[in-house]
């Protein structure tokens, strides 16, 4: 158990980065955190050193990233018409909470280009979404994404050239703009 805590201890930030980028809510890359070192923790006396331990890991955080997908399709939608309680005991619908103008033209617009990317990147199939933020989120080299995912470099190259193609056909009026 010692052991096991100390892998825990040792990569818990890296595996917590992956799901972070790969989904966009904290609630949503606990889950996945949760799952992925239950699975570490049942499959350890499986494990046969035939790669390293972190590429393991690694490929099981992929793994559980890209099944996480499917899963979350099924609780996608809130009515907006849905009531939200607060720590008051009071109650407000879902369109009363957006339609709230507190926020700054710049947040807002912050927020508008990070929901046109992450809206974007959800598009992407979950092979090329998990390549494109290995490599662009997390800075992992295309050689140990390929181990991680279980195929060859070739496989993630094109992965990462048609994300990126299409990830640049879907934002390009936002950089657009900007010229």
């Amino acid at each position: 158990m010692g052991a096991f805590e100390q892998l825990v201890y040792r990569y818990d930030k890296r595996v917590l980065s992956m799901a972070g980028s790969y989904v966009n809510s904290a609630d949503e890359a606990k889950d996945i955190y949760q799952e992925v070192f239950l699975r570490v923790y049942k499959g350890l006396p499986k494990f046969q050193e035939r790669s390293e331990f972190s590429t393991w890991l690694f490929r099981i955080t992929t793994n559980v990233c890209l099944t996480h997908r499917s899963k979350r399709k099924r609780h996608m939608h809130t009515s907006l018409d849905h009531e939200i309680g607060d720590d008051d005991g009071q109650t407000t619908s879902v369109a009363q909470t957006l339609s709230d103008g507190s926020e700054t033209d710049q947040h807002t617009m912050n927020t508008e280009i990070s929901m046109r990317v992450q809206a974007a990147l959800n598009e992407l199939s979950p092979q090329q979404k998990m390549v494109f933020t290995l490599r662009h989120y997390q800075g992992y080299k295309l050689r140990e994404i390929a181990k991680m995912m279980g195929c060859a470099e070739g496989t993630v190259k094109k992965y990462l050239f048609t994300a990126t193609r299409r990830m640049r056909e879907q934002l390009k009026d936002l950089y657009e703009h900007e010229r």
